[in-house]
């Protein structure tokens, strides 16, 4: 998903209280309907790229997860206007946690954070 840089804090806190921990957040540069834009200088239009900056979320579900995370991310990020993003959603064919070998499942789990640290000192 690419969208407006200053709504991925309104994105996230939902996605947190939806129960989502796993996000990673890139800066990118593309360009889609709006075309790119040009720069001005010296009273000549030109552009070195047609790339705008942009912002690109990944977040990993599971398949029983993934339409309400849709349905959240169009409720907190939707503006009506041309920018607001697009959501791509793709197959995971598997998931190895590296440090420990884990695969599926196991290393789908979030564990080792600080949400499990809190909860072992209760």
């Amino acid at each position: 998903m690419a969208k407006r840089p200053w709504r991925i804090q309104q994105v996230s806190s939902a996605l947190l209280k939806l129960g989502i921990r796993g996000v990673t957040v890139s800066d990118v540069r593309g360009f889609g309907a709006q075309g790119g834009s040009a720069e001005r200088h010296a009273g000549s239009e030109f552009s070195e790229d047609s790339f705008v900056s942009k912002v690109k979320m990944e977040i990993v579900v599971s398949k029983d997860q993934v339409e309400s995370v849709i349905d959240l991310i169009i409720e907190e990020a939707r503006t009506g206007e041309i920018g607001d993003g697009k959501i791509f959603v793709l197959p995971v064919a598997d998931v190895i946690r590296v440090r420990t070998g884990e695969r599926g499942e196991e290393a789908e789990r979030m564990s080792g954070g600080r949400h499990d640290m809190s909860n072992s000192n209760a």
